[in-house]
């Protein structure tokens, strides 16, 4: 191991320290070191190519962010936990020189995460494509008003759901806003994507999943004040009537790195759900 990136939230007091740490490990072992804001795409992306792995210092959002800079480059990221719940980190803050002398040592393991092509198309035929390492959600806008949102997989219809929003999410994303909504939570290792309504109305269909060679379309049929499309929470773009979000199965995944030993995923899921507040 000759290089390794660190992205950190700089809004984190403790990822400036993190940060530090990580520096000082690598000086101490003789490997090259770069660091970038989670939302530093274009820093991130230009460092990628002799990178071996990029070491995210932060919670889920900043591993979001740098997820969107990797993309499908291959590279493989550790999430070190700074945030509150930190599904995708696999280390906590204070085992973060134990879980790099892991790395080095090659004691550790790849797990490839599904991700999702999301492509806009509006109703004057222009087009937006994006990429999803948890979800893509179609929401109401600023009124308390539910807008009207057909499905259609794969050429069938689905239904029309009366909603405050519809989610496709990843397996990855299954524990996020689909999970708050009434959807299932799917083991990070398939391939699927969950299609679940918020606040649906009148619907008996409350969570459907779909296989990796299906395509999910929502159009936007009815809207009293807009609606709006989220890319992973980080990215939102203004949605219009008979606007069109096609969603489908990338083929490259995000690879995301396990030292051996990490909490298996079930363990997982019990120990965060524990903190979350109720």
């Amino acid at each position: 191991m000759k290089r390794i990136g660190f992205t950190f939230n700089p809004y984190n007091d403790r990822a400036a320290m993190m940060l530090e740490r990580g520096r000082a490990w690598c000086a101490a072992n003789d490997i090259e070191s770069w660091d970038a804001p989670g939302d530093g795409y274009d820093a991130i992306a230009a460092e990628l190519r002799s990178t071996e792995l990029v070491c995210v210092l932060g919670g889920d959002g900043t591993f979001l962010r740098t997820a969107r800079a990797i993309g499908g480059s291959g590279v493989p990221a550790l999430g070190v936990n700074l945030g509150r719940v930190g599904f995708l980190a696999k280390v906590e803050s204070g085992d973060l020189e134990g879980a790099l002398g892991q790395l080095k040592a090659g004691d550790y393991t790849i797990e490839d995460r599904f991700r999702i092509a999301v492509r806009l198309v509006r109703s004057d035929g222009t087009t937006n494509e994006h990429a999803c390492l948890n979800e893509v959600v179609v929401a109401r806008g600023s009124r308390v008003r539910m807008i009207q949102l057909e499905v259609v997989v794969s050429g069938s219809h689905l239904a029309t759901y009366v909603a405050d929003a519809v989610v496709v999410a990843t397996p990855t994303g299954s524990t996020a806003y689909s999970f708050s909504a009434g959807g299932s939570i799917l083991d990070p290792r398939l391939r699927n994507m969950v299609v679940t309504p918020v606040a649906a109305y009148l619907s008996p269909l409350h969570s459907v999943v779909a296989g990796e060679d299906q395509e999910v379309d929502l159009t936007l049929r009815e809207a009293h004040d807009g609606a709006l499309v989220s890319l992973d929470g980080q990215v939102d773009l203004p949605m219009r009537i008979g606007d069109r979000v096609e969603v489908r199965a990338l083929p490259e995944p995000m690879r995301l790195i396990q030292p051996t030993g990490s909490t298996p995923f079930y363990d997982l899921l019990r120990t965060k759900a524990s903190l979350l507040p109720y």
